[in-house]
């Protein structure tokens, strides 16, 4: 089994540096260009079928990198973002910075604000669906197209990467926007081949 993980591309929230988390936002015209590239990248990569989370910006990602390709779709919630609850919408600078600075660089301090989910959490339910999937006879010869986003690029990649602490989960950096992850998966043992490879400055 072959998989390719994506994060969708840039939306009007992430230039104006607001959290988006499971609000749905969509692609930008920068974010839709992103996605095209990256489809003429991986244009001859035999995808077989496609996990999605069910908002649209990481959904429009994957139709645009499927592009006329007849390869169903599905969409599961446990791949969807992490919800950051009341902090939704607002500009990150607006926010309590203490708290902020936890989430992206001492993330094992970090603690959901009113109505959001923990970082545990969201690697569970990440990793819940890591194992199913990853598990399925009928997919082990296939290669898999995952769109999902930031924080839950890095929580599936826990499945992979050999320190799978909180401390070091974003692993260097967020995810770009559009980045491909691309993991092998050969008798239950995962390779990471590519990490946060972007295809867009290439063309």
């Amino acid at each position: 089994m072959k998989v390719y993980i994506i994060r969708h591309g840039e939306t009007a929230w992430n230039v104006q540096k607001r959290l988006q988390g499971v609000s749905d936002t969509e692609l930008n015209e920068k974010g839709i260009q992103m996605a095209k590239l990256t489809a003429e990248a991986l244009k001859d990569v035999p995808f077989d079928c496609c996990f999605t989370s069910p908002l649209k910006r990481a959904k429009d990602t994957a139709l645009y990198i499927l592009k006329d390709r007849q390869v169903p779709i599905y969409e599961d919630a446990r791949i969807r973002e992490i919800s950051f609850g009341e902090w939704e919408g607002r500009e990150s600078a607006l926010l309590p910075q203490e708290m902020l600075n936890n989430f992206f660089h001492h993330t094992e301090q970090y603690r959901a604000p009113e109505g959001g989910e923990e970082l545990t959490e969201a690697c569970e339910r990440a990793r819940d669906f890591w194992q199913e999937f990853s598990a399925r006879e009928d997919l082990q010869e296939k290669t898999i197209l995952v769109t999902a986003h930031g924080c839950i690029v890095r929580a599936l990649l826990q499945n992979v990467y050999k320190d799978t602490s909180l401390k070091n989960f974003w692993h260097g950096c967020v995810p770009p926007n559009c980045c491909v992850n691309i993991v092998e998966i050969k008798e239950n043992k995962a390779i990471l081949l590519a990490e946060d490879v972007v295809y867009y400055n290439m063309f």
